[in-house]
């Protein structure tokens, strides 16, 4: 009898020490926002990668996106459970048919990073299906299923998924959300990656930008609905399901297009979403006031773990576009001003980030010790780090999207 009331209260003890650790888990900044910020480069004043470590602790973000596999960066988070999407460029598309390509690429870029380095997805692209260069759209699928190969051959397909990331403009119709489907023209190539996704347990990446469509009408489509703030809202005639902000409607509609092609299965991630603190004069909307609004009510739905109407006990991952403003980007004022940060390390604006000084830029070159690439790293721009797609490339992708958004102009009057 008396074992058995040690062995109870040990239980007891066990219990209220796990409660206090659960608490403790579930008040930290980590788990108060649970988001994720794309961490680019293309500046040459950015604080250093381990300059940036802290920044991206203030934010409570527990992942970061790459549009690369930045050796610097990465050694740079080992050890603080941040979780990483590493990119690879559109321009890698057609090496990656070759399968030894691909298992040189794991072997340099993943493999000795781990598991001080926490990698759990690899996006193989930048939304290759709606890129300038068409030729690349047959090139998408072999270069993923050779990548998931070479996980598969390390024994890492369990712990890293691959995907890729989409822009909008993939859709044929986004309005009413209920209605949304992807363009006809690309269903050859969309329906098979769909099937690698769902086969390998990999989400949907989709860029949304709820910007690009009031910047380009903002008489017709209302700041509020897409900035989160109190509005009358909308409803979808399909389904009867009300709508408050535009990147709720974004997401349903890809959910609605997913669900046409016999995927709802598949997980969708927003890869992409932000605002810009400063634009040109003809970038409506553009600045600190919005970027706070929308910025900060995002990190409140996702702290709140709020749905979307058509999905309403989902949890989104997300990915605040970006962490730092990146003076050397090509297009308008606007693509050089997503920064949560300024490139000296204090916040574009206040949102309750503490920030820190020390700016300067950072080389990110192979360290010693590190196998060569098979083929290089996209070439360096002066601050040594890399460049993603081309800001030309998404600003003719912001028209398209804007088309595709615009053209149910009847139904976005909020």
């Amino acid at each position: 009898m008396e074992h058995h009331h040690h062995f109870t209260t040990l239980l007891l003890h066990i219990s209220a020490l796990l409660l206090l650790l659960l608490l403790l888990l579930t008040n930290s900044p980590l788990f108060a926002t649970a988001i994720g910020i794309n961490y680019g480069q293309i500046a040459n004043n950015l604080p250093s990668p381990q300059q940036a470590v802290p920044l991206v602790k203030s934010t409570g973000a527990n992942k970061l996106k790459l549009y690369d596999a930045n050796p610097t960066v990465l050694k740079a988070f080992a050890n603080t459970g941040i979780a990483f999407t590493l990119g690879i460029g559109n321009e890698y598309l057609t090496k990656l048919q070759d399968p030894s390509a691909a298992e040189n690429w794991i072997q340099c870029n993943v493999k000795p990073y781990l598991p001080a380095t926490k990698i759990t997805s690899i996006a193989i692209g930048n939304e290759v299906l709606t890129s300038n260069d068409t030729s690349l759209s047959g090139c998408l699928l072999p270069a993923m299923q050779n990548i998931h190969s070479a996980l598969v051959k390390f024994n890492l397909d369990q712990k890293i998924t691959v995907t890729t990331a989409h822009s909008l403009s993939v859709m044929e119709t986004s309005y009413p959300p209920s209605s949304g489907t992807f363009r006809t023209d690309l269903n050859g190539v969309m329906s098979p990656v769909l099937d690698f996704l769902a086969k390998t347990c990999s989400p949907f990446l989709i860029n949304a930008y709820p910007f690009f469509a009031f910047e380009r009408n903002p008489k017709d489509v209302s700041l509020d609905f897409v900035l989160f703030q109190p509005n009358a809202g909308v409803v979808d005639s399909g389904n009867n399901l009300r709508y408050d902000n535009m990147l709720f409607a974004q997401i349903d509609a890809v959910y609605a297009a997913l669900s046409k092609l016999g995927h709802k299965d598949v997980p969708i991630q927003i890869s992409e979403t932000g605002w810009p603190s400063k634009g040109d004069d003809n970038e409506t909307g553009a600045s600190p006031e919005n970027a706070k609004k929308y910025n900060g009510c995002l990190l409140k739905i996702v702290k709140q773990k709020k749905g979307t109407p058509a999905m309403p006990d989902y949890e989104f991952d997300i990915f605040v576009f970006a962490l730092f403003n990146e003076n050397l980007k090509p297009g308008p004022t606007s693509e050089r001003n997503y920064g949560l940060f300024k490139h000296d390390g204090t916040p574009a604006y206040d949102l309750g980030f503490s920030g820190s000084s020390g700016g300067g830029s950072s080389s990110s070159h192979n360290s010693t010790g590190t196998p060569t690439p098979p083929f290089n790293f996209p070439p360096e721009n002066p601050s040594g780090g890399y460049m993603p797609i081309s800001s030309v490339e998404r600003y003719v992708m912001r028209i398209r999207i804007s088309i595709v958004l615009l053209s149910g102009v009847g139904w976005i009057l909020f």
